[in-house]
């Protein structure tokens, strides 16, 4: 039996690299849809995140959706 290590090398590369991104695509959507905390003196609590963070924060979990149903598609497909 033999093992190509290149094309195991590459795969491991890969998966590392789209793991790692996919993450930190996700982080950036909870960070960017989280409240606010309140300010010093101000008694109605946190408030909601602006407008264009939450339009990233969208942005972010609709790319994360296309990453999933691609790498599905991938996988189905064959």
């Amino acid at each position: 039996m033999h093992i190509d290590w290149a094309a195991l090398g590459q795969v491991f590369g890969v998966s590392l690299v789209v793991t790692v991104g996919l993450v930190g695509l996700f982080t950036v959507g909870i960070v960017g849809s989280a409240r606010k905390p309140a300010a010093d003196g101000d008694v109605t609590g946190a408030t909601a995140p602006a407008t264009g963070a939450r339009a990233g924060a969208l942005a972010a979990y609709g790319l994360c959706a296309a990453a999933v149903a691609y790498g599905i598609y991938l996988i189905v497909a064959a």
